[in-house]
This record gives C-alpha cells, structure tokens and sequence, in this order.
C-alpha cells in the first residue's frame, strides 16, 4: 500500500508567468547618517510585471522617454526645433525694436 501526498511543483516559468501578470513590487528605503544627522535618503522602488500589466495600472513612460523610444526622440526633435524657431523669431524682434529706440536717442 502507497500513499500518495499531492505534490505541486512550479517551474520557473510559471512562476515567472504569474509575477508578470500580477506584478511585483519591490521598496525599499537606505539611509546614510552619522552622529544621528541623516546625510543621505535613497528610496528604491522596484517593479516586475508585463508591459500590459504596466499599461494597465498607468505606467507607460517608456513611451515618451526619447532615450527609449524612437517615435519619442522624433517628437521630442520636432519639439525643440519649434521652440527655436519660435525663439529666433522673438531674438529678431527683439533686435529690431532696439535699432528702433536707438535711432531716437
């Protein structure tokens, strides 16, 4: 006669499907004092889950972080030479006014 105990083995993979689509989170505080003055705080905050998961809970910044993303790094280009343009037109304006108000002086 065998007795059987009911056995439930996980592989990595489950285990590893089911931290990305639930998430994990990892936080954590370290602190640096000395003569109990607090010299230094860093506070880590540490994520595992599924891009979808990620998207789901709000968190997509690797969409626009132009380091991250190319469609990103191209608006962000497009961003700034507006901006130039933008402040070239207002530097020659500017320009103009003052040669105006010198020729009265």
């Amino acid at each position: 006669m065998s007795i059987e105990h009911p056995t439930q083995s996980s592989s990595i993979v489950d285990v590893l499907e089911t931290v990305l689509d639930k998430g994990v989170v990892i936080a954590g505080d370290i602190r640096v004092g000395l003569a109990d003055v607090e010299l230094l705080t860093i506070k880590i905050r540490l994520i595992v889950a599924s891009v979808d998961k990620a998207k789901e809970i709000g968190m997509d910044w690797w969409e626009t972080d132009p380091y991250l993303n190319s469609k990103a790094a191209e608006q962000n280009t497009k961003q700034l030479e507006e901006e130039n343009k933008e402040l070239q037109k207002r530097i020659e304006q500017l320009e103009k006014n003052a040669g105006q108000s010198n020729r009265f002086v």
